[in-house]
């Protein structure tokens, strides 16, 4: 009987904290648990965390993984951590939390971002400079913010950490960052693989900001062993390795075997991304697609759009339906909704770039005006937006065979088919719907391998653990892929007046 080797796998979100144990060995999952967040919003576009709550969501979740998979928290050999990204922890010299966290779905910092694209000389000289554009969302416009608007947090600044940083420094009581999390900050080099200090200085002159960046590690390796008395708080082997961890997205990469080229994840969560691998830094010229570094040692250009299952959500509840009945009403109405087009852009839009758009619904007349037009307009304009980020994925050089689909939205098979048509590509789900938890638990397998010489590949680990669902295999079908052509185009030419 071959013994099995378990890891933790957290991923640290914007609704809430996920934890899975995996066996290492068999590949299998063996439990899950989770436990919600709540956030500090404000109609001026806060959107904040209080950090305390991630860690109370980790012990719980933690709990009810270790309880679901019936096994000993002692026999856990590492622990992987994915954090949402762009998220800003601020702490002083003895490692408090200064305040809340500001988030990656945070626009309160827009006019601060916008001055400091035009310092890099707008979106061309962002990209030449970090190899990234800036965006609101990123942190380095969290740092200007927090100079201008709260000079007394700023001057005690003593640590600045993403998300899953702060929870790997909690674990471990080391500050450090991996390359793939640190690309989405604005003051990172995706080339070079370094901080950018001269933007920090730029922004500050007393050097407090570079002083206070975490020293950078490699994806393969630990950050260290936990904590005595958070092992103890969480049930844990004090001698598990902590692995790098990341961002949510590149740990969902892993989560999905997306760690060489020709592979395509999608994810249908509250915002939708796009990404795929990349050997080298092939720096895209257009300002919507974000070369990040991969958590697995290569690149991994992204698209995100800011507006998915927040939106369909939105129709949702408006019309007071469950899922299911939601699902029903959007396989009622024919491709293309009968004409009605929705620009689901309720939270501003990234991709297409458009920060300052609101919401519309376009085309509706008295006969078309149904609750299944609306639902099947809303997933269609969300799913549009994809469409949109992966032809510049592709423009750029990319291969799609298939895409691998995960997220809430990915487990209705209504819009598993509208996904596979409107990019006329397959489409096909992992059996572990939380790939960024899973991932982060492969990426701690891989770095405890790395540590006893390398007995396993990453390569070798997500063949063993990322399974594909066969029976979500959804091929597109020729005559919807052409009625959809047509309906996206009518999309464009609305985003087009905007």
């Amino acid at each position: 009987m071959t013994t099995q080797q378990l890891f933790l796998g957290i991923d640290c979100g914007t609704q809430g904290t996920k934890a899975i144990i995996l066996d290492a060995t068999s590949g299998q999952v063996l439990g899950q648990g989770a436990a919600a967040h709540t956030m500090i919003s404000a109609a001026n576009g806060r959107r904040e965390q209080d950090t305390a709550q991630w860690l109370e969501a980790f012990a719980l979740a933690t709990r009810r993984a270790l309880l679901a998979a019936n096994v000993d928290g002692q026999s856990i050999l590492g622990i992987g951590v994915s954090g949402q990204q762009h998220g800003l922890v601020l702490l002083d010299d003895q490692g408090q939390v200064l305040r809340p966290a500001k988030l990656w779905c945070d626009t309160e910092t827009t006019a601060e971002n916008d001055r400091l694209l035009a310092h890099l000389g707008g979106e061309q000289g962002s990209l030449e400079r970090l190899g990234v554009v800036i965006a609101p969302g990123y942190t380095v416009s969290k740092l200007l913010w927090t100079k201008e608007q709260h000079p007394d947090v700023f001057s005690r600044i003593a640590r600045i950490l993403l998300p899953h940083d702060y929870l790997n420094f909690w674990l471990t009581g080391r500050a450090c960052s991996e390359y793939g999390d640190a690309s989405g900050t604005g003051y990172f080099n995706v080339r070079t693989r370094q901080w950018d200090l001269q933007l920090l200085r730029d922004i500050d002159t007393s050097g407090r900001l570079q002083a206070a960046l975490p020293e950078l590690i490699d994806a393969h390796q630990a950050v260290g062993t936990i904590l005595p008395a958070i092992a103890e708080q969480l049930g844990i082997n004090p001698n598990a390795l902590v692995s790098s961890g990341g961002g949510d997205n590149m740990m969902g990469a892993i989560g999905t075997g997306n760690i060489q080229p020709g592979a395509i994840t999608m994810s249908l969560g509250s915002s939708g991304t796009v990404y795929a691998y990349a050997e080298a830094p092939k720096v895209s010229p257009d300002a919507s697609v974000a070369t990040f570094c991969s958590s697995s040692g290569g690149w991994m250009p992204l698209i995100c759009t800011m507006n998915l299952t927040n939106a369909t959500g939105a129709i949702r509840e408006l019309f007071d339906l469950d899922l299911d009945a939601f699902n029903a009403l959007v396989a009622q109405a024919p491709i293309g909704a009968e004409g009605v087009s929705m620009l689901p852009f309720l939270n501003g839009e990234r991709v297409p770039p458009l920060p300052h758009a609101s919401g519309s619904l376009h085309g509706l007349t008295i006969d078309n005006l149904t609750q299944a037009n609306l639902c099947r307009a809303a997933v269609e304009g969300t799913t549009f937006g994809l469409r949109y980020g992966l032809d510049l994925l592709r423009q750029n050089g990319l291969q799609s065979r298939s895409i691998c689909l995960i997220g809430g939205g990915s487990k209705s098979a209504v819009w598993r088919q509208i996904v596979a048509d409107i990019m006329n590509t397959p489409v096909i789900c992992t059996e572990q719907s939380e790939a960024a938890a899973l991932g982060a638990a492969i990426q701690a397998a891989w770095c405890k391998s790395w540590s006893n010489g390398h007995e396993d590949t990453l390569a070798d680990l997500c063949q063993r653990c990322v399974k594909l669902d066969l029976n979500s295999e959804t091929l597109p079908v020729a005559a919807n892929v052409a009625a959809f052509q047509q309906a996206y185009e009518r999309y464009r030419l609305h985003v087009a007046t905007l």
